[in-house]
């Protein structure tokens, strides 16, 4: 354990760490959209799209110039726990564009999917365009809506999902209105029966009791991931509810010597499906919030006074 003096000091190496890196980035975009500031740094090989001048926790996407099918995220890695859930979504819903590398890593995956892109800024879908290789064709739609608006629309159109991801955080934020349970259970409408939903979200603020509960009220019991090393976790749900015999599956697929076609392909993008499996949890046997946590809806998400860090 580090005393006060010994903190101090590792606060101020990585601040210097931090600012060294920062001085070394070459911005070579920037803008202030109807909704953020917007900068695209290149520092080395490495490009990443922010939405704050300050901070490296609001880096929304990053790849790898001269690898860009290359994941850089642990979150993103994590995203792809779905897979090992349900292998083979034919249509995919993405809330928050990023960079789109998400959306291009899942085309590179299931090249037969069809995939939804949700922005509310047009100015990121633009940058994603433009400096990350964000693609588009026949199979790949953008569409740019606030993820409520989108989700409303596509119930009253009686549109269906095998897969849905939420990935509408910059870091330290993410829209209220997104995290209720209203919301999150006209989501679910929108799965199909054995549909799952994925959202990148928090670890480590006051908000993560009030959402955990907010989940588990939607969902039922669901799959954690997480590692220790990520400051984010990744909430994994199942429109049927979280099946034990599954749970238990993934369980001994850990264990497991064989290489599938599915870890082939992870590999290739920088991912070990054998840590994915070791960083599920099922919240059937692993709740770590109180079962008296309140639950957030329309008329109560104080997100923001929520969300600040706790040790």
């Amino acid at each position: 354990m580090l005393n006060s003096a010994g903190k101090l000091i590792y606060g101020l190496c990585f601040l210097l760490v931090v600012c060294v890196n920062n001085a070394m980035a070459e911005v070579i975009h920037s803008e202030r959209s109807l909704y953020r500031n917007i900068l695209v740094e290149d520092n080395g090989d490495l490009r990443c799209l922010k939405f704050n001048v300050k901070s490296t926790k609001t880096r929304q996407s990053c790849l790898l110039k001269s690898q860009p099918q290359q994941l850089v995220f642990n979150y993103t890695k994590q995203l792809l726990t779905g897979l090992l859930v349900n292998p083979e979504p034919k249509h995919i819903l993405i809330i928050g564009l990023g960079g789109g590398t998400m959306s291009n890593t899942l085309h590179q995956l299931l090249p037969d999917s069809y995939i939804d892109n949700v922005e509310i800024d047009e100015s990121v879908i633009k940058v994603a365009r433009q400096y990350f290789g964000f693609l588009e064709n026949d199979q790949i739609k953008t569409y740019s809506q606030d993820g409520r608006v989108f989700v409303k629309r596509a119930l009253l159109k009686k549109q269906e999902y095998d897969w849905i991801i939420l990935d509408a955080f910059n870091g330290d934020y993410i829209p209220e209105h997104l995290m209720t349970k209203e919301y999150l259970e006209e989501t679910k409408r929108l799965l199909s029966p054995q549909g799952i939903l994925t959202a990148n979200t928090f670890s480590s603020s006051q908000l993560y009791r009030y959402e955990s509960a907010t989940y588990k009220a939607v969902f039922g019991d669901y799959y954690q991931v997480s590692n220790p090393d990520n400051s984010n976790r990744i909430i994994l749900a199942r429109n049927s509810g979280l099946d034990e015999n599954l749970y238990k599956e993934l369980a001994a697929a850990e264990q497991s010597e064989s290489i599938t076609q599915l870890a082939i392909k992870l590999l290739a993008i920088g991912v070990e499906v054998k840590q994915l499996y070791k960083n599920i949890k099922s919240t059937a046997t692993h709740q770590d919030w109180p079962d008296d946590s309140p639950v957030l809806t329309d008329q109560f998400s104080p997100a923001n006074l929520l969300n600040i860090d706790v040790d």
